[in-house]
């Protein structure tokens, strides 16, 4: 897949399908999958590091995670996240960060809003880098928009997302992500656009989805939002198969000879 293909996809009406990835091992799993695209995400500082929100990402710490992930899975196209504030310091800085991005393997950038980030955008895109926009629940702005919560609920608020969208369709954006914004929204902002939409609790109408590999996996069985389907019991496979090889040690069922060197 490539930057082309998102909106070739949306005029065949094919879905799009993206998970995030963050380090190498899992990155060499998802490249023999049918996966189409891999994100490395800002949210890896919440899933990685344990810190409360993705405002604690940094440009370092996204571009070791790019690296990573690039280096094994080197089929697939590879999306990263502009990290907090690398949008609102100028230009200078934000071209910076594209750099550091892109030269650690990224194929594109992912940059959240589109108030003061409209004229970057454009200039990223001008200067040949493909960028992925994302609207609704936007998470870099999880303290102003008072936690995580459904945006555009009402028309006033569902309007301007709509015309967001328009606007960095405009500014050159390849695809869009739409999170935590109510069916219907997600629909009438896939109909508006030519680019196609990645929902992420955003409705069935959008031209694709994309989930955290973690969530997927059932990795965290607390987290249960209504958004998320879990598609494996991660906790508990994880946990059995450790606790099973304690077990063994502890019997001194592990190693047999067989797995000794003579």
């Amino acid at each position: 897949m490539n930057v082309h293909t998102f909106a070739q996809r949306k005029q065949q009406h094919q879905k799009i399908s993206m998970v995030t990835c963050y380090d190498h091992w899992s990155a060499q799993i998802l490249n023999t999958t049918e996966i189409d695209c891999l994100l490395v995400g800002d949210s890896l500082a919440v899933v990685m590091y344990g810190y409360e929100s993705t405002v604690h990402a940094t440009v370092d710490m996204m571009t070791l995670h790019v690296g990573a992930v690039a280096r094994g899975a080197p089929d697939k196209f590879i999306v990263a996240d502009m990290p907090f504030l690398t949008c609102s310091k100028g230009l200078g800085v934000a071209m910076d960060t594209v750099e550091r991005l892109m030269q650690a393997g990224a194929h594109a950038v992912k940059i959240e809003g589109d108030s003061h980030q409209v004229d970057i955008i454009h200039h990223i895109v001008e200067a040949g880098v493909p960028v992925m926009g994302h609207l609704g629940l936007t998470p870099q702005s999880i303290h102003h928009l008072g936690g995580h919560r459904v945006q555009g609920k009402d028309e006033v608020n569902a309007a301007k997302i709509v015309e967001s969208a328009r606007r960095l369709e405009a500014a050159g954006c390849f695809s869009l992500v739409l999170e935590c914004v109510p069916t219907v929204l997600g629909g009438c902002v896939s109909q508006a656009l030519k680019i196609p939409t990645i929902g992420i609790g955003a409705g069935p109408q959008t031209d694709g989805q994309v989930l955290v590999l973690q969530d997927l996996l059932g990795v965290n069985p607390k987290f249960k939002p209504k958004f998320l389907r879990q598609y494996a019991s991660g906790h508990s496979v994880v946990g059995d198969a450790v606790n099973q090889f304690h077990g063994d040690v502890v019997a001194g069922e592990f190693p047999t000879l067989a797995e000794s060197y003579r």
